[in-house]
């Protein structure tokens, strides 16, 4: 039998992520507004010592960056708040 799975809401995941990228110096955004959306996507990543966009992530979703950055382990999955 398949065990459940544990909800992680999208605001503990941006938060485990950037607690991840704190130690490189960077940290994941949310674009605000439609202006920024088109430029650089829904996601994106700055470092903060240049304030500089690094990455950015038009057609990607933020549980694939944790799982690769392995903060959302395989038993969790992300639920919309």
């Amino acid at each position: 039998m398949a065990q459940p799975k544990i909800p992680v809401s999208m605001r503990a995941l941006v938060a485990r992520i950037n607690r991840k990228l704190a130690a490189d110096d960077m940290r994941l955004k949310i674009a605000k507004g439609k202006r920024m959306r088109q430029a650089v996507g829904d996601y994106y990543v700055i470092n903060t010592r240049i304030n500089a966009v690094m990455y950015h992530y038009k057609d990607c979703d933020p549980a694939d960056l944790a799982k690769e950055l392995g903060v959302l382990r395989g038993y969790e999955k992300v639920v919309a708040e």
